[in-house]
């Protein structure tokens, strides 16, 4: 089967919050945005990809268990370092974890919906 694209959709409770969080934070451009109804959407330019954070979803006060949501949001950026500033910048308290596969910074969104950031450099090797 031949792709033309791939994508990720985001089902949210708070949806506002959750836009924000990744416009803000990770600075997504927005592709469009609809709105039908009390159903919102909202589409970000995601790598390579596209994120839509859409309304109809459940929120969970700090981060989802992986039963709750087994899907994690992941982002590689070239300097974990320089990401993890933007991080605590933002407000979140976040360290970087060092594994023998890499370093990343796991945080969540407004929903809890969990969101790895990666150092690029060591991914695949």
């Amino acid at each position: 089967m031949e792709m033309a694209r791939t994508g990720v959709i985001l089902n949210t409770e708070h949806y506002e919050a959750c836009v924000a969080f990744y416009r803000d934070l990770f600075d997504l451009e927005i592709l469009f945005e609809r709105e039908e109804g009390d159903f919102r959407l909202t589409c970000f330019a995601y790598g390579g990809a596209y994120l839509m954070v859409e309304t109809d979803g459940v929120a969970r006060q700090g981060e989802k268990t992986v039963a709750e949501s087994p899907t994690k949001l992941r982002i590689n950026v070239p300097d974990v370092d320089e990401a993890l500033e933007a991080v605590r910048a933002y407000g979140i308290d976040a360290e970087i974890a060092v594994n023998d596969w890499g370093r990343t910074i796991d945080i969540h969104d407004p929903d809890g919906n969990r969101v790895g950031i990666r150092d690029e450099a060591t991914f695949g090797a």
